[in-house]
């Protein structure tokens, strides 16, 4: 497998984030061919949706507050996480513990860095969606069949740092089921799945960086996936119920 960080110039709201690819990789002189998969910081494709929010526009409720307080937040942040959440757990200092899409992630994936100073940069509006349209252009502009990956980072528990992690797919499949293979000893696997997409978005997550490399894309060839028209993002799911860490700790 082969990674290519592809740098672009800042992309802004209302950006064409298809042709500013495009541009960026025809400068780079990299080509796209069948099979390969475009991955793209959820940043890039928020701003292009022009997914922003100004702090002082907003008036941070009582449950804002009190969260706030205890996590040592700005009450206007808290708002606008309590407004994108599906469920929050709980946090530490400058960060909550939620739900969002069903994806457990920091803050419901609202987040400073990257954004125009005094505002905050949402997840980009339906992530798989989102991801399906920008395949959808590269098919008509570029005449390809690609995969679409949109990533963001998260924390792991009891690790330090960031990873990628998937949250909009198209063009594959995110998932390898294992269940029918035999390991090394000839034994069957019982439950093993591998993720496919959230280990792809780690390694882009790698080349791209956290801050001010301008490099929000990368460019995956000879991926070991399978392109499929209709991808299915329920995949990427598993039930509370049958999460290791969300069964454990309920």
């Amino acid at each position: 497998m082969q990674l290519f960080g592809v740098r672009t110039r800042l992309v802004k709201p209302k950006d064409d984030l298809v042709g500013i690819i495009l541009e960026a990789l025809s400068r780079e002189r990299l080509t796209i061919d069948d099979g390969d998969v475009l991955v793209l910081a959820s940043k890039v494709v928020s701003m292009a949706q022009r997914r922003l929010t100004r702090l002082d526009t907003i008036d941070p409720s009582e449950e804002a507050k009190k969260l706030a307080e205890k996590y040592e937040l700005d009450s206007r942040f808290a708002e606008v996480v309590l407004s994108e959440a599906d469920e929050i757990y709980g946090g530490v200092p400058e960060a909550l513990l939620t739900l969002k899409d069903g994806v457990l992630i920091a803050n419901a994936g609202v987040d400073r860095k990257n954004a125009p100073v005094g505002s905050v940069v949402l997840w980009p509006e339906q992530p798989h969606a989102s991801a399906e349209k920008i395949r959808a252009e590269i098919l008509k502009r570029a005449g390809r069949r690609i995969g679409v990956l949109i990533v963001d980072s998260r924390v792991t528990p009891l690790r330090m740092g960031t990873t990628g992690v998937a949250i909009g797919i198209a063009g594959f499949s995110p998932i390898r089921d294992c269940r029918a293979e035999k390991d090394l000893y000839g034994k069957r696997v019982l439950i093993t799945r591998h993720a496919l997409a959230d280990d792809l978005a780690g390694a882009a997550h790698l080349v791209m960086g956290e801050t001010e490399a301008h490099m929000p894309a990368v460019l995956a060839k000879q991926v070991p996936i399978s392109l499929t028209e209709e991808a299915d993002p329920e995949l990427l799911l598993i039930a509370a119920s049958e999460c290791l860490f969300m069964s454990s700790l309920a």
